[in-house]
């Protein structure tokens, strides 16, 4: 007997500007999006699809517990990339060794990323963390804290900010 997925709909009290004009965004629609916890149970979510009026394109809106184009909630990746050994996530170790890659090789950028915002927004100096000799993920806590949630608090400035690489591909047969 298959288990029951369950849906949850998601609806942000915010008012969002689009990424790419600051347009402002009309919902169109919605659609579902499946993503696995850490103990591997599958959940769906039924998120708003939204529509720049300006620039006509379509963005979805995505809760903290997502990373776009990643099917395992923020908490298992973020667990994995900052080696939490107190939480154990269900995914092969094929899974773990792809999402460790996938922000080596991205660190850099995002660590770029959270300058160029601090900078545009004059928050503070970051001419220490530049200068920080320790690893990249260390220099990403220095602007977003290690605190649990750090991985959320890297990609929701940079996805609103239109500043996302997208890194999924396409196989041809």
């Amino acid at each position: 007997m298959k288990t029951p997925k369950r849906e949850f709909f998601v609806r942000s009290e915010e008012q969002n500007s689009c990424p790419c004009c600051n347009g402002i965004l009309e919902v169109i629609g919605s659609r579902k999006r499946k993503y696995l916890n850490e103990a591997g149970i599958k959940a769906v979510l039924i998120i708003r699809r939204l529509r720049c009026k300006g620039c006509r394109r379509i963005h979805h809106e995505l809760p903290d517990i997502l990373v776009p184009y990643k099917r395992y909630n923020r908490a298992s990746i973020e667990a994995v990339v900052s080696k939490n050994a107190t939480l154990s996530v269900a995914a092969d170790e094929s899974t773990l060794f792809r999402w460790r890659s996938w922000f080596r090789r991205l660190a850099h950028h995002f660590l770029g990323c959270l300058v160029s915002i601090t900078i545009r927004y004059q928050s503070e100096s970051v001419e220490e963390a530049i200068r920080f000799s320790k690893s990249p993920l260390q220099r990403i806590w220095y602007f977003v804290g290690d605190a649990p949630g750090w991985l959320a608090r890297v990609v929701r400035p940079v996805v609103n900010l239109n500043l996302w690489i997208h890194t999924r591909s396409a196989f041809l047969s």
